[in-house]
């Protein structure tokens, strides 16, 4: 008898994810290449509904997003040298009932602008969560000086959002929303950020990507800025996931 390949399940772990990249990027993959793989997205409200996820299912590896890239550490068995070091993962292999946690989002970040941003670029980085983590560890790697933007002051790396002046402004060339603020279906929000500040001479990427141009993407467009989605970072992502999971 033929022996049939057993379905690989693979997911997004996430809070309010319908709008997900990775579901649809996933099963266009397996439907163009005839994979017998199937994602799912599992959204949770709360942490600790992991561990019925993995009671309840047979999974080969999941997607972390937010707000749980960080939070989901302490279920994890292994944690890699780079995200250890970041403190975020955003990809889970499933192994021999071993957990091993992974981050692929500063790969997919560093990989979407190493072509576009010198050393001397600096960089105003907003947001602090796991994303904004991945992407400081890649803008290191590529020699940018950043600074955290948060809603409060948390450490000497971070400013708050009211101590943006322009001289501030001028100075950061490189300007990266990591929050959710702007992405579907907060479409109307946008980071405080003085967009009246922000000129030609910028370039401002939002990590995401639904709507393709946020309203922050649209104002600082509006006033010459070059603009970037977060599409690129996430298949870039997504691909180092895959390899992981399959390596």
């Amino acid at each position: 008898m033929k022996n049939i390949e057993i379905n690989k399940l693979y997911g997004l772990l996430g809070k309010n994810i319908d709008y997900s990249f990775s579901k649809d990027f996933f099963s266009k993959k397996f439907n163009k290449e005839n994979l017998n793989c199937s994602y799912m997205n599992f959204d949770i409200q709360e942490i600790d509904e992991f561990k019925k996820v993995i009671n309840e299912f047979k999974i080969n590896g999941l997607n972390v997003t937010i707000p749980y890239k960080e939070s989901i550490i302490k279920y994890l068995d292994f944690v890699c040298p780079i995200a250890k070091k970041i403190g975020a993962v955003n990809t889970i292999k499933f192994e021999n009932s071993t957990l091993s946690g992974y981050n692929t989002d500063y790969l997919g970040f560093y990989k979407s602008v190493q072509r576009i941003v010198k050393p001397s670029t600096k960089a105003l980085i907003l947001g602090t969560g796991g994303a904004s983590k991945a992407v400081a560890y890649a803008l290191k790697l590529l020699g940018v000086k950043y600074i955290f933007v948060s809603r409060s002051k948390e450490n000497e790396e971070c400013i708050s959002y009211e101590d943006l002046n322009k001289s501030i402004i001028n100075k950061h060339k490189l300007i990266i929303n990591c929050t959710p603020l702007g992405t579907y279906p907060m479409t109307e929000e946008i980071p405080k950020v003085p967009i009246s500040l922000i000129t030609s001479n910028h370039t401002v990427y939002d990590l995401i990507y639904n709507p393709t141009k946020s309203l922050l993407l649209e104002k600082s467009e509006e006033n010459g800025a070059k603009i970037i989605n977060g599409y690129q970072m996430l298949q870039n992502q997504a691909i180092e996931s895959w390899n992981i999971w399959n390596r």
